[in-house]
């Protein structure tokens, strides 16, 4: 794991591209880490919040795709999430829908909730907007954190 991030820091904004679409999937990957070292070595932190959002945001659409693909066989098998979790992320999008989304940074739940929004045939648009919105500000509380060290 360790050279997997090294390789990333290395590649600048595309390597915060990459662990950003990297942690916002199924995968399990921390792309906090990856952020924070390449804004220590002085790259410009609003594009690494731009490449983060965007990273992220569309690791976030692919398991919105899993979901989308509707077979919980396929859900618990591929995205390793488990019946009873998906159910819980089932009943949390019933009750809040595409806002759901702006919860979609947090980890682990934030990928059943993503699954599940799919799963539930949720508006795509909304989805991705507010999936954009709260990986960014996640992303922007990153890069300001960072910055008072």
């Amino acid at each position: 794991m360790d050279a997997l991030v090294d390789f990333l820091i290395q590649h600048g904004q595309l390597g915060m591209f990459i662990s950003a679409f990297l942690a916002g999937s199924i995968l399990p990957f921390s792309s906090e880490v990856v952020m924070a070292a390449l804004q220590l070595g002085g790259a410009d932190p609003w594009g690494l919040v731009l490449w983060g959002t965007l990273g992220n945001t569309l690791g976030g659409l692919l398991n919105y795709g899993i979901g989308r693909l509707g077979r919980e066989e396929w859900i618990t098998r591929f995205a390793r999430v488990t019946p009873d979790k998906l159910e819980r992320g089932r009943r949390w999008v019933h009750r809040y829908g595409a806002w759901g989304g702006l919860l979609s940074w947090v980890p682990v739940v934030g990928e059943l909730i993503t699954v599940a929004m799919g799963y539930l045939r949720v508006g795509w648009l909304p989805s991705v907007l507010t999936i954009f919105v709260g990986k960014g500000l996640r992303y922007y509380a990153v890069v300001f954190l960072v910055s008072l060290y």
